[in-house]
Parts: C-alpha cells; sequence; structure tokens
C-alpha cells in the first residue's frame, strides 16, 4: 500500500515549513500546502520542497472561467494533487479539469469543520445526502476523487468505488483533541471504511515530536 499519510505542513512561513518538512521526511507520505502557507510564500512554498509529494490544499472557488485560469497557472509547478470546492458546480469543475495537466484534481465536498445544524443553517441538506450527491458530480465532471470527512467515507465509496481517489482530513489519533473537526475517525478507521489517503494536521505539527507522532500513527496503519 502507497504510504497514505499526508501532513499539513499548516504553517506560518518557508523556513517553519522547511523544519517541519525535515522532521517527517522519509515517513510522512506526501506534504499538504494549505492557504495560510501558500498565501503567505507564493510559489516558493511549493519550489522549497524539492521532490516531496504535494497535496496543494487551496480550495478553488469562483466562476469557471477564473477557476480554469487558476488551474492552468498552477499547473506548472507539478504538484501531486489540486483540489477545487465542488460546491462551484459541475462547469466549474469541468473547466479546471481541462488545464490539470498530470496534476491529480480533487474536489472538496462539505467541510470536515461542518455538521447537519451548520449545514441546515446555510440552506444545505445533511452530509450524507450532501457529501455522496457532490462526490458523484464531482466524478462526472472528470475529477480523479474528492475530499470528505472520515464520515462520509462509506456514503461515498458506495458511490465512487476505486480507483477513484479519497482524501480525508479531520483524522485524530486515540486520545487527541478534536479541535475544529466535527466529524472525525482515528487514521485506522478512516482507512478501513475507505480512504485513499488521510491528511493529519495539529496532531503531528502541534506535537512535541512532529516525526514521533508520524510514525505513531503509521504504526495505527499497520
Amino acid at each position: 500500500m502507497t504510504n497514505p499519510l499526508i501532513v499539513a505542513l499548516d504553517v506560518p512561513t518557508l523556513d517553519d515549513a522547511r523544519a517541519l518538512a525535515a522532521k517527517v521526511a522519509g515517513v510522512a507520505g506526501g506534504l499538504k500546502v494549505g492557504m495560510e502557507l501558500y498565501y503567505a510564500e507564493g510559489r516558493a512554498a511549493v519550489r522549497a520542497l524539492g521532490g516531496a509529494r504535494i497535496f496543494l490544499d487551496l480550495k478553488l472557488h469562483d466562476i469557471p472561467n477564473t477557476v480554469a485560469a487558476a488551474v492552468r497557472s498552477l499547473a506548472p509547478l507539478g504538484v501531486d494533487i489540486l483540489n477545487v470546492h465542488a460546491l462551484g458546480g459541475r462547469a466549474m469543475m469541468e473547466a479546471a479539469n481541462e488545464h490539470k495537466r498530470d496534476t491529480t484534481l480533487i474536489a472538496v465536498t462539505i467541510l470536515t469543520s461542518l455538521d447537519d445544524a451548520a449545514l441546515k443553517d446555510i440552506g444545505l441538506p445533511p452530509a450524507d445526502e450532501a457529501v455522496p450527491h457532490l462526490a458523484a458530480l464531482a466524478r462526472d465532471a472528470g475529477c480523479d476523487g474528492v475530499v470528505c470527512a472520515p464520515t462520509d467515507l462509506a456514503a461515498v465509496r458506495a458511490v465512487c468505488p476505486p480507483p477513484f481517489l479519497i482524501v480525508t482530513p479531520g483524522v485524530r489519533p486515540s486520545g487527541s483533541s478534536r479541535d475544529d473537526q466535527a466529524r472525525t475517525m482515528t487514521p485506522r478507521q478512516a482507512i478501513d471504511a475507505g480512504a485513499d489517503r488521510i491528511v493529519v494536521g495539529r496532531p503531528v505539527n502541534a506535537a512535541p515530536d512532529p516525526r514521533a507522532a508520524a510514525e505513531a500513527i503509521l504504526e495505527d496503519l499497520r
């Protein structure tokens, strides 16, 4: 099995990112560059990480022409995974897929911080309805996979079997804080439920020993 652990470099500077990447080198299967780091450092945040497998987590969400242009601009970076937001709709996702080159393009379904009460507040159906619908829409629009919460994995797998990729944040090792995540599972539970990749942030990057924390997660998966 490909190492499924993606460590989130949710740090404010390039120096912080390099330091964290060095600590988990050889343990993490990939590194996530998200909004905080990318908006602070730009393309250097990806280029400085050398040959690491990068998940560029920008959740692109705008009109189709704008998202297509953004994907076209980002494609030369050669990241492993790039994401858009499925709530942008079919036309937006189709436009993005026209410019992804060799990058795996996935779509965010519903954020892991949103529970059913929050979804109702913004006029959306419960996650167990919204997420598989958005996953199927992303697949039909040409996306290679989706991002979904651990608790939505079974519903997504029911409509989108492998090799459709599922990347799962909101993963929390046993005994760790849920922080602002509303729908979580342990790493082992998430993989068993159908995740291909798990994204772990604070349980690793806020740990006293990030490398040991990452190794413990991999041990849980054996």
